[in-house]
């Protein structure tokens, strides 16, 4: 329960502020309406409550993907095109959290405990499910895909680079049809 506040208190924080290094463990603490030590048996420091933020928004990630999915029906082009929508309107609605899982801002000090299995893993679902909705296009002929998953690694950078320019040239004209523009020839869909 008090893990839970700790995390909800720190992703305030980044939310209220886009920074992470504004999730201090006295901040999250007053937040808690505890001391700061009482953290601890909980976060080893604050680069822990920061990787729990960033985990947590990654699973926030996979399921508003998972639901977009759902929500598109059987097609799986219909799928696809649904999930690259998806994934641009979470950067859009959660900005600080993007930037936080993939713009760099936070590291873990060498001697966090954070061990380079657990920064592998980070957004390793999210891939997954862009890879699964490829390989549903290819089964079903409307892809010509030879890779999936290096297809997806591809799909994936082109929507990240759309949604960073999107975040950072908000006054730009952007074409109502962009995301179709960007994951059609990335993701090899055919007619």
């Amino acid at each position: 329960m008090l893990r839970a506040e700790i995390l909800a208190v720190a992703t305030a924080l980044l939310d209220a502020g886009g920074d992470p290094r504004a999730v201090t463990l006295r901040a999250v603490a007053r937040g808690v309406g505890i001391a700061a030590p009482s953290i601890y048996p909980h976060f080893l420091d604050q680069s822990a409550i920061v990787l729990a933020v960033v985990q947590q928004a990654f699973a926030e990630l996979c399921e508003w993907l998972r639901s977009a999915v759902d929500a598109a029906g059987e097609d799986p082009r219909t799928r696809l095109h649904a999930l690259c929508r998806a994934y641009l309107d979470f950067a859009r609605t959660h900005p600080e959290r993007y930037r936080l899982m993939f713009g760099g801002a936070w590291m873990p000090a060498a001697d966090s405990g954070i061990t380079p299995d657990q920064l592998a893993e980070l957004g390793a679902g999210t891939l997954r499910l862009v890879a699964d909705a490829m390989t549903a296009c290819v089964d079903a002929g409307c892809c010509t895909s030879e890779d999936p998953d290096a297809d997806a690694v591809a799909l994936w950078v082109g929507l990240h680079g759309l949604a960073h320019q999107r975040a950072i040239a908000t006054s730009f004209p952007w074409p109502a049809d962009i995301t179709e523009r960007l994951a059609v020839p990335l993701s090899h869909l055919v007619a």
